[in-house]
């Protein structure tokens, strides 16, 4: 009797399709989902005027966030910046931010008022 008996030795991979490449160079596929980001329109200490911050990110960096804020303030037609890890864009532009961060692969949720 063998040692190291294979119960899938007799099997013929005839018929089946083909598996995936072991090619290293091939390219990654997104992730689906980058995490959850809060939308937040805030008022308080602003002089009465509303902005939208976009905070909780997690894994990435400051040069993303700007990207994202550039992004965001282009497709809005306002003016914006990334302040304390936060990206905060003038006026109540929630929708056009959720819909740009859905794009980037984020969960954007309204939070707050």
């Amino acid at each position: 009797m063998d040692e190291f008996n294979n119960p899938f030795a007799g099997l013929s991979s005839a018929g089946l399709p083909p598996g995936k490449p072991d090619d290293p160079v091939a390219p990654v596929a997104p992730r689906k989902s980058r995490g959850r980001v809060d939308i937040i329109r805030q008022k308080a200490g602003r002089g009465g005027k509303t902005v939208t911050v976009v905070t909780n990110f997690v894994g990435i960096g400051a040069a993303e966030k700007e990207s994202l804020a550039k992004t965001m303030q282009r497709t809005c037609g306002t003016g914006g910046t990334v302040k304390d890890g936060q990206i905060e864009i003038q006026g109540d532009q929630r929708e056009a931010v959720a819909r740009i961060l859905t794009e980037a692969g984020f969960r954007p949720v309204m939070a707050g008022g």
